[in-house]
């Protein structure tokens, strides 16, 4: 299903408001709930899965490799688990991940110790220029080839190891690529090791941990996670909460504009996850999680917010794993609040759909706020939040839906006319996005 194109231009500022929300359902907790359950054995339930771009991506990239997938209800799935290694591709199979870069690296996890595999792997225009070079070089360590050799982006072929054997690997801050090495360590003969210095995202271990006897989960100073390849994966039954990275921009919203109030329901609460609400809790804002439960191994709860005086952001390379996706809405906050901010260790956001760094900082100069980045830090000279109506701000098409929705949350803040091109790229991730904007009294104008 193709999108239709669209531009949009916000002009007004937004008023007060004091709402109840859902947002769109977590995108990686769906992502993942449809690949393990199509190596698992039996029938595997996914519900409230997010139904946007990236999800069908996954859907279809499956059943391409054999499996059947069906849907039941509305955001409600079955999983027809084919079980280790018995993912089958067609002669001269292309596989096309869109824009999604979990979907790639996860998917190619599993490819690649799953025998007889040979397929031609590419996505859309942003993901075709994104760097794999440190994923190929894991699955290269099962066994598995990519050509042309030497080339780090796709369009690429991938052939699968005959003899997949358990690789050690030292975990840096991509949970991804960790996940692609849990989901190649399945499959592998022999034990997989990976050490994990640096906490990142922990939602592929939490769905696998009923399957003790497959993974091992040591804390530790450092965490060392286990994986015992060729042994059979019971299915899975998920409850997809709310996303946390889409409630972040409904937060910021609420936090910036004045005399408002929001509550949002059924968010994952995954301690992997809330970087963004703990460093803003830290700098004055009304946050507060209540309603708290545990499903599935994943924590979740409702978010409360209030309007609130924050103040000048100084984030640490700590918070990156855990606040990864959340910057550019974090250097919204800090561009409308006086003084200066600094997020460090966040060199890795070049590499993101865009280079997010760059990006905001084109945003922010566009209105006036001054902004200097080194290799692995930013500092924003934060104003206060009027911005004069003589600028206006202009966003190209670069397919970076998180640019777009921090781009949309300064325009509603402001009212400064903001045009922005190709906005449906947000669609892949939250498809409710402008629908809640709307039940906010947010004003914007499609422009097809």
């Amino acid at each position: 299903m193709r999108l239709k194109s669209f531009n949009l231009n916000i002009c007004k500022k937004i008023k007060p408001f004091n709402k109840i929300i859902n947002v769109d359902s977590d995108k990686s907790l769906s992502i993942r709930s449809f690949i393990i359950g199509a190596i698992s054995q039996d029938i595997s339930k996914a519900n409230n899965v997010l139904e946007s771009e990236d999800v069908f991506s996954t859907i279809n990239a499956l059943k391409k490799l054999g499996v059947k997938i069906k849907r039941y209800k509305s955001k409600s799935y079955y999983i027809y688990g084919k079980g280790l290694g018995s993912l089958f591709a067609k002669k001269n199979l292309n596989l096309n991940f869109g824009n999604s870069g979990t979907l790639a690296r996860l998917l190619i996890g599993v490819l690649s110790t799953n025998p007889d595999i040979t397929v031609l792997i590419k996505g859309d225009k942003s993901l075709n220029k994104r760097n794999m070079k440190k994923l190929i070089e894991l699955m290269e360590e099962f066994g598995a080839e990519f050509f042309p050799k030497n080339k780090f982006n796709f369009p690429l072929k991938l052939v699968s190891s005959e003899m997949p054997i358990g690789i050690n690997y030292e975990a840096g801050i991509s949970a991804q690529l960790k996940s692609a090495v849990i989901l190649g360590g399945l499959n592998a003969y022999g034990i997989t090791e990976i050490n994990e210095k640096n906490k990142s995202r922990d939602h592929t271990e939490r769905m696998l941990y009923k399957n003790s006897e497959i993974l091992k989960v040591v804390n530790g100073k450092n965490k060392l996670i286990k994986v015992f390849g060729k042994k059979k994966l019971s299915s899975v039954n998920i409850d997809v909460p709310g996303d946390p990275s889409s409630a972040a921009f409904f937060t910021a919203l609420t936090l910036l504009n004045k005399n408002s109030r929001l509550k949002i329901k059924n968010v994952g609460l995954n301690p992997t996850r809330i970087g963004f609400y703990e460093l803003l809790k830290k700098h004055g804002a009304k946050i507060k999680f209540k309603n708290i439960k545990k499903n599935n191994n994943e924590i979740s709860g409702d978010i409360f917010v209030e309007s609130s005086k924050i103040r000048p952001i100084k984030a640490s390379k700590d918070f990156y794993v855990k606040t990864t996706d959340e910057y550019p809405i974090l250097s919204i906050i800090a561009a409308l609040t006086k003084g200066t901010s600094v997020f460090k260790g966040i060199g890795d956001l070049v590499n993101k759909e865009s280079n997010r760094i760059k990006e905001m900082q084109k945003v922010l100069k566009q209105i006036g706020i001054k902004s200097k980045a080194t290799k692995d830090q930013l500092k924003i000279f934060g104003k206060n939040q009027f911005i004069s109506k003589s600028k206006t701000i202009k966003i190209p098409d670069i397919k970076d839906h998180r640019i777009f929705q921090s781009t949309s949350i300064l325009a509603l803040i402001t009212g400064t006319t903001t045009k922005m091109k190709k906005f449906e790229t947000v669609f892949t991730s939250a498809p409710s996005f402008l629908k809640i904007i709307k039940s906010l009294g947010g004003e914007f104008e499609i422009e097809k």
